[in-house]
């Protein structure tokens, strides 16, 4: 038998620096991170560039002079596919193909691959190929010459003299309804599962951050899970979720979320709308930075960004314990100044900031202790009194950490000392709603100082 394999793509990877270009990030950086992105297609780098620009041209985007150089480029390496690391117009992404004879594909493009090639479970390939009709569907304005033809015929096929490029666009418009109502199903399903927990209920922690921070990493450490964290951008598409105990025996969940990045296309927020809720819905969000990184301040922002679009029809916004991950990575010298930066970044807005090392396995004690003590801001403390046939009850409690004291009496009845914050009084008045507080004047009675 013979075995075909396809034949390898070389990439010219092309990073714009444009003169209105008000983005703190690093051009070299940025170029390295949209290498990246190709990388994880498995394409090869043939070449890549960073170009200047002084005004874009609205037809082809760029120059005269600059595409004859990149021709010459695609000639001597052999490049097949040109990334420009960059939004490009319909229209300029034909002219360039028709001028480079070479498959042509931008930012929003690129990360819609990988994307597509990522997703493993329903819901995720259902909201990729979501963003990708999104994104196509804004492509089919004179894109390709095949569109151009006309097309004859009846019913539903489409009347007489209907252009390929109506019938396309319609078709695609009768599938992202399609695929809307099935995502519409998915967000009943977890709207489902959240009620479910909140019977159980343990608080939820999600993870957020720029993609490939570590959070994948921090999530298989922590739950001794095994989702897959590898030193690549977009490593993790679908959520996963794990329950364990912290040091002080609460019980929570833990959530490992797509990662973000700069520029995420606006199809991908919509489509992903169903996944983030996981993050809009979490009682905490670990913010999970690459401390290590040059850019760890302006990835910074590109997520509270990201997290700021997410919540903004939120009336109760998850708390935020910053992780500075990778810790390890950083000279004895940085480490002591980043701490000082941790605790002058509290005082000054109240976040909480620990360092940690999700690789080397450092630092978790004190990020699950600012767990636990963010759980319990706002927490009221109160006695009430357990039958024995309300075991459900003691159980629910304990798994929340709200358990300060127990008295038995006589009768066999127990009087329990709890701390529960508002969300918490009302998840369990909601599950048990014959258990009563106890007053002070009958604690007094009992002998019960409190």
């Amino acid at each position: 038998m013979f075995e075909t394999k396809p034949p390898e793509e070389w990439a010219l990877v092309i990073h714009p620096v444009r003169d209105d270009d008000s983005s703190e990030r690093i051009p070299e950086l940025r170029l390295e991170e949209a290498i990246g992105l190709t990388l994880a297609l498995g394409i090869k780098i043939g070449h890549s560039t960073i170009e200047n620009m002084r005004e874009i041209k609205p037809s082809t985007y760029f120059g005269s002079g600059k595409i004859e150089a990149f021709d010459k480029i695609i000639e001597e390496k052999g490049i097949t596919i040109v990334v420009v690391d960059d939004s490009i117009s319909p229209v300029q992404q034909r002219n360039l193909e028709k001028k480079l004879n070479v498959k042509v594909i931008d930012r929003t493009g690129l990360i819609l691959e990988i994307f597509s090639l990522r997703a493993r479970t329903k819901e995720g390939k259902l909201q990729v190929e979501l963003a990708r009709l999104s994104y196509e569907k804004s492509r089919l304005v004179r894109t390709w010459t095949h569109l151009e033809r006309q097309r004859g015929g009846t019913g539903k096929t489409g009347g007489p003299g209907e252009r390929q490029i109506e019938l396309d666009r319609r078709l695609i418009n009768n599938r992202i309804l399609k695929l809307k109502k099935e995502l519409d199903e998915v967000r009943r399903t977890r709207s489902l599962q959240r009620g479910g927990r909140e019977r159980v209920p343990y608080p939820v922690i999600a993870l957020v951050g720029y993609t490939n921070a570590g959070k994948s990493t921090l999530f298989n450490r922590a739950t001794n899970a095994d989702v897959l964290a590898k030193d690549m951008l977009f490593a993790t598409l679908d959520t996963t979720s794990r329950g364990l105990k912290t040091p002080s025996g609460r019980e929570i969940i833990l959530s490992d979320t797509v990662g973000f990045i700069t520029d995420l296309p606006h199809e991908l927020i919509a489509a992903f709308r169903a996944t983030l809720e996981e993050v809009a819905e979490a009682d905490i969000l670990l913010h999970v930075r690459d401390i290590s990184s040059n850019e760890t301040m302006a990835q910074k922002k590109d997520v509270d960004d990201i997290l700021e679009n997410i919540l903004a029809d939120k009336e109760l916004i998850p708390a935020i314990i910053e992780v500075w991950n990778k810790s390890d990575l950083l000279s004895p010298e940085e480490l002591e100044n980043e701490r000082k930066l941790a605790n002058e970044y509290h005082k000054q807005h109240g976040v909480k900031c620990v360092l940690l090392s999700a690789e080397q396995k450092t630092g978790f004690d004190e990020l699950f202790g600012e767990i636990d003590k963010e759980l319990q801001i706002g927490s009221k403390t109160g006695y009430i009194e357990i039958e024995p046939k309300d075991f459900a009850a003691r159980s629910w409690l304990f798994k929340r950490g709200a358990i300060l004291n127990e008295y038995p009496r006589d009768n066999g009845n127990q009087i329990v000392h709890v701390a529960l914050n508002r969300m918490e009084q009302a998840q369990f008045l909601r599950n048990f709603p014959n258990i009563q507080q106890i007053e002070l004047d009958t604690l007094t009675q009992l002998g019960i100082k409190p």
